[in-house]
């Protein structure tokens, strides 16, 4: 797929829908990242239950990563 197809679908992506929202709780880029790899296999109820726990303590990269070296 070329620049000018993957620029073509977003502009059609934000034309028919220009405010997405989600049922996914979320207060960055990247804890939005987290949440929808956890929703591939989880229910949005159950991610916001798990990223509530897991945020505090986990919620950038590098929180992430020091955080996984400690276990």
């Amino acid at each position: 797929m070329n620049k000018a197809k993957r620029l073509e679908i977003l502009t059609r992506l934000r034309e028919n829908n220009p405010h997405p929202t989600t049922e996914l709780n979320f207060s960055s880029p990247f804890e939005l990242l987290i949440a929808v790899l956890l929703s591939a296999q989880a229910t949005d109820v159950s991610v916001n239950k798990a990223t509530a726990k897991l945020y505090p303590v986990a919620n950038t990269l590098q929180r992430c990563l020091n955080w996984a070296s400690k276990g």
